[in-house]
């Protein structure tokens, strides 16, 4: 079984989604309008890195 998909809680009506899906070894980030295709899978430890450094832009 597969890991569940969350949709970002930025995520406005329509196809313009990130989707997260997360093992306590690899996060998957996809999008929405196709979510077969373009997967970046990255480990925790640096997601969690990017989304600091995201939070800290004005």
């Amino acid at each position: 079984m597969t890991d569940p998909w969350q949709r970002s809680s930025y995520c406005a009506q329509g196809e313009a989604c990130v989707h997260v899906s997360a093992t306590d070894h690899t996060v998957r980030l996809t999008e929405s309008s196709a979510p077969d295709k373009a997967i970046l899978r990255t480990h925790p430890a640096a997601f969690a890195a990017l989304t600091r450094a995201l939070k800290q832009q004005p």
